[in-house]
């Protein structure tokens, strides 16, 4: 009997924001997916990567800045970076937790490209925070460039980097293969490292993924029962932050779509994680995405918690 397969999105909460809290982060999310490995389930997981891609970023730039010689390190290349030091705490972490249980499986990090259209409308509203905080004069510079920037009140300017729409995962291929060997993958980390297609070549872009759509897209071409995207909210909630807010514990992908075209949910946090679901969904039969935290991932695959989202 073919076993089912889940495509699981990492949010925050499963990573921490420095390194020392990473590590008791990914422990705690290695027993979370050792469970699901345990009953039979393949699994390949997504996660998010904004501290640690802001901390590279920042990092990075500065050293350019202060070392002659040295240039500031491109977006593509500091989302490289997160990908690999992440992946290499996440498999190390599961690959520990599998064999306390006696569960000898690979588990291997992909450094995976996304394309993105450069036409995307994305690009011109920067929404993605990134980098340290910048003086005046600085800003201009950045400006100068033909980057964006935004004030953060009473502390100085950052800038701003948009969030297009993923087109295509690059090693899709290669993800499918391990998944295929049951094999444990982890893959478009942060979204994914944002590439646009110039000819026979791939270049870097200035962006950030949401790592919500990417999630949906991998669950899609790797075709999925189960997409789970893990966050800090219990659940999905209609009003959400208002006196009526109304918690909803399953939805069909067209209420969620006409919620969607409402208004109901941020733009910046639960909207791409309901297009995700809508978009996976819709995109083959028997799929079901289920949105929740981590610490009830459990009980909202059996259907006790969370929000699922279905045909």
């Amino acid at each position: 009997m073919a076993k089912k397969r889940l495509v699981m999105a990492l949010g925050h909460d499963a990573l921490g924001t420095n390194l020392p809290e990473q590590k008791e982060a990914v422990a705690r999310t290695a027993k979370i997916i050792g469970d699901f490995i345990q009953d039979s389930w393949q699994v390949a997981v997504v996660h998010s990567n904004a501290p640690q891609l802001s901390m590279i970023h920042t990092a990075m730039n500065e050293f350019g800045r202060q070392h002659e010689g040295y240039t500031p390190a491109p977006m593509s290349v500091c989302s490289a970076m997160s990908q690999g030091y992440i992946g290499y705490d996440l498999q190390n972490g599961i690959r520990t937790e599998l064999i306390r249980r006696g569960i000898f499986k690979p588990v291997s990090t992909i450094l995976t490209q996304v394309t993105v259209d450069p036409y995307d409308e994305s690009s011109y509203t920067p929404v993605k925070k990134i980098g340290r905080i910048m003086t005046a004069e600085e800003a201009a510079a950045e400006e100068a460039k033909g980057n964006y920037v935004t004030e953060v009140p009473g502390q100085g300017f950052r800038r701003m980097v948009a969030a297009p729409r993923p087109v295509a995962i690059v090693e899709i291929d290669a993800i499918k293969a391990l998944l295929d060997a049951d094999q444990l993958v982890i893959s478009c980390g942060g979204g994914g490292i944002p590439v646009m297609e110039q000819g026979h070549s791939l270049k870097g872009a200035s962006a950030i993924i949401e790592k919500d759509l990417v999630s949906g897209l991998l669950a899609k071409e790797v075709d999925a029962d189960v997409l789970m995207i893990l966050t800090d909210v219990d659940c999905v909630s209609l009003d959400y932050g208002k006196e009526n807010a109304r918690p909803v514990s399953q939805m069909s992908a067209a209420e969620a779509a006409a919620y969607l075209e409402q208004g109901q949910f941020g733009a910046s946090d639960m909207a791409p994680k309901i297009q995700a679901a809508i978009d996976f969904i819709q995109a083959g039969k028997g799929r079901s995405a289920i949105i929740t935290t981590q610490a009830l991932a459990k009980d909202a695959m059996a259907g006790l918690a969370g929000t699922r989202i279905h045909e």
